[in-house]
């Protein structure tokens, strides 16, 4: 069975969404409701989460909560790996044009033994599929996808534009606009209306 992990630091995690707090909290849950819809239909799916409203979207879309143990996404990833087992996903929140065949992609690409990785455009990582979930480090920030690449494991990078491509500005929401899931989508046209 594929498990699927998304960390969900909450809408403070995403300051450079150059909109309201309350505008920047719903864009946060839409981008994380479309994620998970991807992720569920994919395999069981854990969110580690300290947001009250974020716990309360992954349980209306079926995922599983675990509680976020603080000290950032790398640790969050690890609480969640610590209840799963076999090949699983690790997939940021942020990746709101995800859908059900970008994650089986980067899935069937993983090495028998490694990992398969999705960089972003500024050479972070965006999704994982790992073989096991001993494989992973908690190597995220700047540069990490070369971190991720260089561990003692066969590592293999992914080209699959939707997960490719992260929100971290209102620029790069308006310019995935027609990729996005539903509920973003239906956020940006409030948004944009208001």
């Amino acid at each position: 069975m594929t498990t699927v992990v998304v960390p969900f630091a909450g809408a403070e995690g995403k300051t450079r969404l150059e909109a309201s707090t309350r505008a920047r909290r719903e864009l946060s849950l839409a981008m994380l409701g479309d994620v998970l819809a991807a992720a569920v239909a994919v395999g069981r799916t854990l969110v580690v989460t300290p947001d009250d409203a974020g716990a309360a979207v992954a349980r209306d879309e079926g995922a599983e909560l675990v509680a976020d143990p603080g000290g950032g996404q790398g640790a969050a990833v690890r609480a969640a790996l610590a209840r799963a087992d076999g090949r699983t996903l690790v997939v940021n929140a942020d990746l709101p044009c995800a859908v059900p065949d970008d994650l089986r992609a980067l899935l069937a690409a993983v090495p028998e033994h490694g990992l398969a990785l999705v960089e972003a455009l500024d050479g972070t990582t965006n999704a994982l599929a790992l073989s096991a979930p001993e494989i992973f480090e908690p190597l995220y920030g700047p540069d990490s996808a070369s971190r991720f690449r260089a561990l003692p494991v066969e590592a293999v990078s992914v080209v699959v534009p939707n997960l490719a491509e992260d929100v971290d500005t209102l620029a790069d929401l308006q310019r995935l606009q027609l990729r996005c899931g539903p509920r973003t989508q239906a956020r940006l046209a409030r948004l944009s209306t208001a």
